[in-house]
């Protein structure tokens, strides 16, 4: 079973690798984790939520940051400028 921990850091790999001017789908995480993925989406977008509370990443809807507590709908994830190395 996947953990939130590892949920977060798979968030965080991808959004760094990414880099702060470019933005992944939650659906992207989810694969990486487990073969049956569509579960974990749920999952997913509440370890966003947390990450973006926390300022590691921002969540975008129609390429613009959202407040963390309203997210719905498509989204997309973002590392945060300052959580980039």
């Amino acid at each position: 079973m996947t953990d939130a921990r590892q949920i977060e850091a798979e968030i965080i790999a991808q959004t760094r690798a990414r880099g702060p001017s470019a933005s992944i789908c939650p659906s992207e995480v989810a694969p990486t984790l487990a073969d049956e993925w569509r579960p974990l989406m749920h999952a997913v977008r509440e370890a966003a939520v947390r990450l973006a509370q926390a300022g590691r990443i921002e969540i975008l809807r129609k390429g613009k940051p959202i407040d963390p507590a309203a997210i719905h709908g498509v989204v997309r994830l973002r590392a945060a400028a300052e959580a980039t190395p």
